[in-house]
């Protein structure tokens, strides 16, 4: 006797809008962005803010993304901007932390989450990461810029990704990162230790 041939059929993850479309009526489905993207979101938060906050902060992200999902627009199928928008929302509220973490950085040269995370987007500020004059530099910018710059640096966003993730044109966000990038490279001497590739 035979047996019929199983086809495997391949599957295609989820995207996220699908899922949180599903989690309106199935809450528990939400734990799947959590999943996700919690590990990206908990290092960009530890670098901002610093290891004693970032578990805290990281988890008010994914409870308001949870609170927030009946506004979540379908149309985007990465939650990556929006959660990286909820976390630097969050990050405005522990000013005081972030410049605390940076003088720390400044003082000693150690990053939060270099041994913890070692992946290739750390490489987009070059070997001068952990620089303390670097610390200093980001320290001194406005928040705005700030902003900006780590979203594109630490977080991996496009600008187009920075622009939906703070609710700004994309225009602004170019217009930020601009004088960002000018004002570390005045702190910094003329370098650049931010490599940023972007396609105008």
């Amino acid at each position: 006797m035979t047996r019929p041939t199983e086809t495997a059929v391949a599957t295609e993850p989820v995207g996220d809008a699908v899922i949180i479309a599903r989690s309106k009526d199935e809450p528990e489905l939400f734990a799947q962005i959590f999943r996700r993207h919690a590990p990206v979101i908990q290092r960009y938060v530890t670098r901002r803010l610093g290891p004693s906050v970032a578990e805290d902060v990281c988890a008010d992200v994914f409870l308001a993304a949870f609170r927030q999902r009946h506004r979540y627009a379908a149309d985007r199928l990465d939650a990556r901007p929006w959660l990286f928008g909820i976390a630097t929302n969050l990050v405005g509220r522990h000013r005081r932390a972030e410049i605390r973490a940076l003088k720390a950085l400044e003082r000693t040269g150690v990053d939060p989450v270099t041994e913890a995370f070692e992946v290739s987007s750390d490489a987009r500020l070059g070997a001068g990461a952990v620089d303390r004059r670097l610390a200093a530099a980001l320290a001194a910018l406005r928040p705005v810029y700030r902003d900006v710059l780590l979203l594109v640096a630490w977080g991996d966003l496009t600008y187009e990704e920075i622009a939906v993730a703070l609710g700004v044109p994309v225009g602004t966000v170019r217009s930020r990162v601009n004088r960002a990038r000018s004002r570390m490279r005045a702190a910094l001497g003329g370098a650049d230790p931010t490599s940023i590739q972007e396609d105008l």
